[in-house]
Order: structure tokens, then sequence, then C-alpha cells
């Protein structure tokens, strides 16, 4: 039985795991999973467009391995461009297949937090960074493979007071 403020998660991590994961300070997380009949459906929010697009991010890698026993130990920055003329899913879709990008395919990269350092909605351009380290088994816990950022039930809502250009 796990007991006051232990993650139930740890049981599950090596004492290695543990004390990296005590090493850093928490990161916020503001996602859930929601139950799907083939893929992972994730929910995140945030006070901004900006720390929503975060949160996706987080909850993917998240769902890969527990971020929390990534050290912060490199960075690497990420800009990408949507194509969709007002509109923030393909924005979403291409940060997301982006950050992803680098885990799968380029650098094995996994990071302990990504910031979304500016969104420009008039050139669907987004610019982020990422700290974090090359993922290793040996050193991660492995979660679930995501293979593929879908449009599949994808939104974004914003409050009504919410502006953006």
């Amino acid at each position: 039985m796990a007991q006051e403020g232990e993650d139930v998660r740890d049981y599950n991590l090596t004492e290695e795991q543990k004390a990296i994961k005590a090493k850093y300070p928490p990161v916020s997380q503001k996602y859930q999973y929601l139950d799907h009949t083939v893929n992972v459906q994730l929910h995140a929010w945030g006070d901004t467009l900006e720390e929503a697009f975060e949160q996706c991010a987080m909850a993917m890698f998240g769902y890969i391995t527990d971020t929390w026993t990534v050290e912060p130990l490199q960075t690497l920055e990420v800009e990408t461009q949507g194509d969709d003329l007002g509109h923030q899913l393909s924005l979403l879709f291409h940060f997301l297949d982006e950050w992803l990008h680098k885990f799968s395919a380029d650098e094995f990269f996994i990071p302990r937090e990504v910031r979304v350092l500016n969104i420009n909605q008039r050139n669907f351009k987004i610019w982020s960074i990422g700290w974090g380290e090359e993922f290793s088994l040996s050193k991660h816990p492995q979660g679930t493979e995501v293979k593929a950022i879908t449009y599949s039930v994808m939104q974004v809502y914003m409050k009504r007071s919410q502006k953006f250009l």
C-alpha cells in the first residue's frame, strides 16, 4: 500500500530511477488519459494556449515513460509550422508530430519538460524547447510506444474571454 506522499507508480521503479525522480522538482501535470478503443486519447489543459500545448506534449511523453525519471541534461529546440488557416489543430498536430519525431526517429530525445516559447498564429508557427536526455531502456521505465499523431477527435477549446491572433 502506498504511504502518504508516495506515488503508486514508484513501485515499478528501480532505486536509481527513484533517486533521479527525487532529485528534481515536480513538473506541473495538467493532463489525463481517456479510455479509447484502439488508441490513447489524452486531455490536456492550461491557463494559456502555450501551456495547453506544453501539457499535450508532456502527456504524450508521459505515456512513453515516467518523465519524472528523465534528467534535464540537454536542451532541444523544436520549431514547426501548421498549415490550417487560422486554426490551432494543424499547429498542435505538427507540434506533437515534430516532438515525436525527435524521440522516435531523430535523436531519441525524451524531455522532462517542454516549454512553448512562442506561438505565431498569423504565420502558423510555434517555437518550443525541451529539457531532457537521450532515452534509454536501462534508465527509463518502458511505457507504451506512440507510433503516430492523428487528427482523430482532436479538439482545441478556448475560453470565450481569450483572444488569439
